[in-house]
């Protein structure tokens, strides 16, 4: 994006009808690392990755806001402490004056009136963040997916930040099982749809070492599961039980049984082509045929 006389104030529009400041926004969430969610029959599973170098170590990428409810962040992380305060407080008070949980979708909507404030006024700015809230009501399981522009979905499954097409075409394919997976399976999922955000040009033990040199958070709520994050040995062992189920998903190669009377044993390879010959020496109108052609 180049700058332009339409994007000095988040209030102006263009002749083409864009906030130009709210594509800014929307372009700082395809800066962080990606993040999935995935909603099953009882449960909804967030799964965050997170880059570290030797030097630092990897952001918290899952903030738990409720025992019913927690988001997953790719953006500014600044911004997303900012909003998760405001959902820890709202969850805090609902539960003092009620007695009860806050209703996902109604604080999804609250969600969305503070942050569309700052999209039109001059003084603000948009948030550059985007969320996956993953919560637990009365209506059974909820996952949201909320961005910048204050727009907000219900989603069945859903991946964000940067390379997060990868693990989005994943959970499309695998979208119909959802429903009939166990809480583990469901796991698994999230895990092989975030393995698929790593650059395709690398090696398949190349890939492997990059996931696991990756900080990978895991967390999931649902029925009679309070929001909870694993723990490093339990993604440890989910992360094996996912590599078990996306080989076994491999599909095996067709067994052409023609190939079994050709089985090389006269020093040729199976399959080898066979140079036809005349009393041992080469046919030579084989060979003006084959050069013909």
């Amino acid at each position: 994006m180049f700058r332009n006389q339409y994007d000095g104030d988040v209030s102006v529009w263009s002749p083409q009808g864009r906030l130009h400041q709210v594509e800014y926004a929307m372009e700082a969430v395809k800066q962080g690392t990606a993040t999935v969610g995935l909603k099953g029959r009882d449960a909804v599973v967030l799964v965050a990755l997170g880059k570290s170098s030797q030097l630092s170590v990897a952001m918290r990428k899952i903030i738990p806001i409720d025992e019913h409810l927690g988001i997953a962040i790719a953006g500014i992380t600044a911004d997303a402490r900012v909003l998760s305060r405001y959902l820890h407080s709202s969850c805090l008070g609902y539960r003092y004056n009620y007695n009860n949980v806050y209703p996902v979708e109604r604080l999804m909507t609250n969600l969305g009136n503070k942050m569309q404030c700052t999209t039109q006024r001059y003084d603000r700015r948009p948030y550059g963040v985007a969320l996956l809230v993953a919560g637990y009501d009365q209506k059974g399981p909820n996952l949201y997916q909320v961005m910048p522009s204050a727009v907000n979905y219900n989603c069945k499954a859903q991946s964000i930040g940067s390379r997060s097409q990868g693990a989005r075409t994943y959970l499309e394919r695998n979208l119909d099982c959802f429903l009939k997976c166990s809480n583990e399976e469901l796991i698994c999922h999230g895990i092989l749809a975030i393995k698929t955000s790593q650059p395709i040009d690398l090696t398949s033990g190349e890939q492997e070492k990059a996931a696991a040199a990756a900080n990978i958070t895991v967390a999931i709520v649902g029925k009679d599961q309070p929001f909870q994050m694993l723990s490093e040995e339990q993604v440890e062992h989910y992360t094996k039980m996912a590599n078990d189920m996306g080989a076994a998903a491999q599909p095996q190669p067709p067994i052409n049984p023609d190939d079994d009377d050709d089985d090389g044993d006269d020093g040729r390879p199976p399959g080898a082509l066979i140079e036809p010959e005349v009393g041992g020496v080469a046919d030579p109108q084989v060979d003006v045929v084959l050069m013909e052609h």
